[in-house]
C-alpha cells in the first residue's frame, strides 16, 4: 500500500529527458501498483488553455488516462503555472481536480494538501499578482485571446517571474511559519503536504503541543521528486534521469 505524490514538474518542450521521465514513471511498476497519484500543481511551465492544440498536453493527458484507466486514481491540484487547466482537459486525462487546501485522509491520518504558493505571505509582489490573474475576469479575458497570442502572454509571465526570482531576497520566497501554522490549525491537521518552493524536506515541530510534519516536495528540473506514503510512514527520494 502506497500513495504516491509530485509536483513541480514544470514540463515543457526545452526539457524533453524530464516529459520522457514523467511518462516512464507514470507507467512503471510503482505507479501502475500505487493507491493513488497526487500531483500538486506545476505540472507544467505553462497552461494557456484546455484548447492547446501542441503536442505536450497531449502526452501528459495519454500518460494519466492510461494510469488512471489501470485503476489508480490521479489527482490534481493547479499551481501557479497551471492554473487555467479546467474541467474539459481533466475529463480528457483522467484527473480528479482538487481544491488548494483540500484535506484527504490518508491510511487514518488527515493530510491537508496545497500548492504552497499561498504560504509564501512575505512575497507581497508576488501575491498581489496572484490575487489578480486568478480573478474569472482575468482568466476569461485571457481564455478569450488566440493561442499565439496566449503563448506570447506566458512567454512574457515566464521572463518576469525569472527577473522576480533573480531580484527577491531567498527568505520571502519560502513559506512564512505563521502562515504555516495558521493554514493547519485551520484544517485540524497535524500533516502537510505541499510543493512550490523546490526545498524538499520532511519538517517536524510542535503545533498545538502535538507533533507535526510539513513535507516539501521536489521539483523536476534536474531529476524527479516523488513521495510516498504508507501506512508505516513518508518517504521522500529522487528520481535520476536515464
Amino acid at each position: 500500500m502506497a500513495t504516491l505524490f509530485i509536483a513541480d514538474l514544470h514540463l515543457d518542450d526545452s526539457r524533453p529527458r524530464i516529459t520522457r521521465l514523467f511518462e516512464d514513471f507514470l507507467a512503471g511498476g510503482e505507479a501502475r501498483g500505487a493507491d493513488a497519484l497526487y500531483i500538486l500543481g506545476d505540472l507544467v511551465e505553462a497552461w494557456i488553455g484546455d484548447d492547446d492544440d501542441a503536442e505536450l498536453p497531449a502526452r501528459i493527458a495519454d500518460a494519466t488516462r492510461a494510469l488512471r484507466e489501470g485503476g489508480v486514481p490521479v489527482y490534481f491540484m493547479v499551481g501557479n503555472r497551471d492554473f487555467l487547466l479546467g474541467e474539459d482537459f481533466a475529463r480528457h486525462a483522467g484527473l480528479t481536480l482538487l481544491d488548494d487546501g483540500t484535506v484527504h485522509e490518508l491510511y487514518g491520518r488527515p493530510t491537508l494538501l496545497m500548492h504552497g504558493d499561498v504560504l509564501c505571505t512575505d512575497d507581497l509582489a508576488y501575491q498581489a499578482v496572484r490575487r489578480q490573474v486568478r480573478t474569472p475576469e482575468w482568466k476569461a479575458q485571457v481564455l478569450s485571446m488566440p493561442l499565439p497570442a496566449r503563448r506570447a502572454l506566458a512567454a512574457k509571465a515566464r521572463e518576469d517571474s525569472r527577473a522576480h526570482t533573480g531580484s527577491a531576497m531567498e527568505s520571502i520566497m519560502d513559506v512564512n511559519a505563521g502562515a504555516v501554522a495558521d493554514a493547519m490549525r485551520q484544517a485540524g491537521v497535524t500533516r502537510l503536504i505541499h510543493g512550490h518552493t523546490h526545498r524538499p524536506a520532511i519538517h517536524r515541530f510542535e503545533l498545538n503541543g502535538q507533533l507535526a510534519e510539513r513535507i516539501v516536495l521536489g521539483d523536476w528540473y534536474e531529476q524527479g521528486s516523488v513521495l510516498r506514503v504508507t501506512p508505516e510512514g513518508v518517504e521522500l527520494r529522487g528520481l535520476a534521469l536515464s
